[in-house]
């Protein structure tokens, strides 16, 4: 073999992953496409295609829609099956869901701590829904151990996102001592917070707080 056809041939290997890859992306968009249009077999065909050949928003799509019945799989378990290949790839909202079937048991058997697994993968991720439902898990003990200052860290994580729920119950935690030092400042500026977004207990709890600490002032 000559040295400019054993280059093509290194050359070419190293193209192959990038452009089955394309391939992929092109077919999983093209299911986005068909599934807009109403088209749902044309896009369930794509989005399996494209699932097949690794494109993980492709796995996700297909999943949703057999899990919705817009489409049926000639595997059995084909939304875990589907799910599990999205969220194995790191993907998280399929992460996020694959924990939802195992926290509530929603086809398979359920299980707190599949669960919470999941739902960590995707809470590291910045998965808002996933940090709100492990930190849940967390402050309650609900099937996994309870842990006041691990549940406190993605209560604020959500919160630190803009979620008014969560931002109350930041501010109730520094105000109790939940897994967090008492700081009456802290959960004043967490109850403002949650207030201007109209949460309108985390505003009571924010008179109720400065009249016990009139000294306290919210930036």
């Amino acid at each position: 073999m000559s040295p400019l056809r054993a280059l093509c041939v290194v050359l070419a290997a190293f193209a192959a992953p990038a452009t089955a890859a394309t391939s992929a992306a092109a077919l999983a968009d093209a299911g986005v496409d068909a599934y807009e249009a109403g088209q749902l077999d044309e896009a369930a065909r794509l989005f399996a295609n494209a699932g097949r050949a690794g494109n993980r928003l492709a796995q996700f799509n297909y999943a949703m829609m057999l899990y919705r019945g817009e489409a049926r799989s000639p595997e059995p378990n084909g939304v875990w099956r589907w799910l599990r290949r999205a969220a194995g790839a790191g993907l998280p909202q399929a992460q996020f869901n694959f924990a939802l079937l195992y926290d509530h048991g929603d086809g398979v058997h359920r299980s707190a701590s599949t669960a919470a697994t999941w739902y960590r993968k995707a809470a590291e991720q910045g998965h808002m829904g996933a940090q709100l439902a492990l930190a849940s898990m967390l402050f309650t003990g609900q099937g996994i151990p309870q842990d006041y200052r691990e549940a406190a860290r993605w209560y604020r994580a959500a919160a630190e996102a803009g979620d008014p729920g969560a931002q109350y119950l930041v501010g109730n935690m520094y105000e109790n001592g939940y897994g967090l030092p008492r700081d009456p400042a802290q959960a004043a500026h967490w109850y403002a917070k949650a207030a201007s977004q109209g949460d309108v207990v985390a505003a009571a709890r924010l008179h109720a707080l400065n009249e016990r600490h009139p000294d306290v002032t919210v930036d």
